[in-house]
């Protein structure tokens, strides 16, 4: 009699915390991680600013989900996948977070993608350059939103050249992204006719480009291709100019240029450069309307991916909402099937390998002279099909597409 009293009672145990557990689950806040560069070499164009366009999107979908509440945590990954990785199990596995955006460095995008695909979670990146991505690392959980490597190099090698065959050198970050970068570009270049001289690597950080500046002008290339960004970039400029790159013939070519870039530099020193994007505030009413808000709550102008970040989340969000659940892989089949709509983004669907195609942007930075205001910084020269601009499935890597 004792022993089937006490069986009686673990079952009812057991099924009380089943209830509790099943309870807690249908409970738990919709929450969503934002992990990125906070305070380094990138944060500018993401770090904080990313957060703030993750609340705006928040923000436009009431504030809850479900009849819970939307939270979001943060965090800086200081561009090590051990440290990302560490973050991503800790949200996933104690925090309730089930969906992780934004990253901006390659290496702990892939690192975390794989973590999300273990966890069945998702991950949504909003730039990174490593073709891998979305390539030979493809991952159902995992997708890539605005720029990536591949893309920008299509863009910049053919608008920088107006089409024509033209001698590259390159100074390219050094790890793997850079270098895959460089790889692509220099096929590009080679296709077209053009003429790959040689590049030189350079460490992340660097406050001195002065050596590999004085490389480049000696190589006696048309273009001087920079591939690296944020802190990195705007040094190498600011040396360009110092070092009357400029006015020996050759071009300095950055790859990863943003607006915020050239609002801080001004267009005296960034004239002429070209960049690649897919937001930006002054093209019409709704994307001013966007960046008035974002200034607003954050004191700065948007860069294109911290607005990629706001579109990212919009999405996830309405997916959830549509999906009656934070289930992944009913959120997951939402988000693939339903066509991404928001203030710069019009009917743009997510591909196999998780890439978004979407409408991007061959942009040039103004002149000083032919400015309408402070914010008139860029002339949006191409806007190019997503099915232009990125990978073809032909060249992709991702087993999505082996049949």
């Amino acid at each position: 009699m004792t022993r089937t009293r006490s069986t009686l009672a673990s079952v009812a145990l057991m099924a009380t915390l089943a209830c509790m557990s099943v309870a807690s689950a249908q409970d738990k806040p919709v929450k969503i991680g934002i992990l990125n560069d906070q305070a380094s070499v990138y944060s500018a164009i993401t770090g904080p600013g990313s957060v703030a366009a993750a609340r705006l999107a928040i923000e436009d979908m009431g504030g809850t989900l479900l009849g819970k509440p939307i939270e979001i945590v943060s965090a800086d990954h200081g561009h090590k996948p051990d440290v990302g990785s560490v973050i991503a199990r800790r949200w996933f596995d104690t925090e309730g977070v089930d969906a992780i955006f934004d990253i901006y460095s390659s290496g702990v995008a892939l690192a975390v993608q794989g973590i999300a695909e273990q966890k069945n979670k998702l991950l949504v990146v909003s730039m990174a350059s490593s073709r891998d991505i979305s390539g030979k690392s493809c991952s159902p959980n995992g997708m890539q939103w605005a720029n990536d490597g591949y893309e920008v190099a299509n863009l910049t090698i053919k608008g920088a050249s107006d089409g024509k065959p033209t001698s590259w050198f390159f100074l390219t970050v050094d790890y793997a992204a850079g270098h895959s970068i460089e790889r692509d570009s220099q096929k590009m270049i080679e296709k077209s006719g053009g003429k790959f001289v040689g590049a030189v690597r350079f460490p992340l950080n660097t406050p001195d480009f002065s050596s590999f500046l004085l490389q480049a002008q000696n190589s006696g290339a048309k273009n001087i291709g920079f591939i690296g960004g944020g802190a990195d970039m705007t040094n190498a400029i600011k040396q360009t100019a110092e070092f009357g790159i400029e006015r020996t013939g050759q071009r300095f070519v950055p790859f990863s240029l943003t607006t915020v870039d050239i609002d801080a530099l001004g267009n005296e020193a960034t004239q002429g450069m070209p960049l690649v994007l897919s937001y930006y505030w002054d093209e019409n009413d709704q994307t001013k309307a966007f960046a008035a808000r974002f200034k607003k709550a954050f004191g700065k102008m948007p860069s294109d991916p911290q607005a990629n970040v706001y579109s990212a989340v919009l999405h996830y969000l309405k997916s959830v909402k549509a999906a009656g659940t934070t289930d992944t892989t009913a959120v997951l089949a939402k988000m693939k099937e339903t066509p991404v709509e928001d203030l710069f983004t019009s009917g743009a669907r997510i591909r196999e390998d998780g890439r978004l195609m979407r409408d991007v942007y061959y942009a040039e930075a103004k002149k000083p002279g032919t400015m309408s205001g402070a914010t008139d910084l860029i002339t949006l020269v191409k806007k190019m099909p997503g099915s232009e601009a990125f990978i073809p499935v032909s060249e992709s890597e991702c087993k999505a597409f082996k049949k």
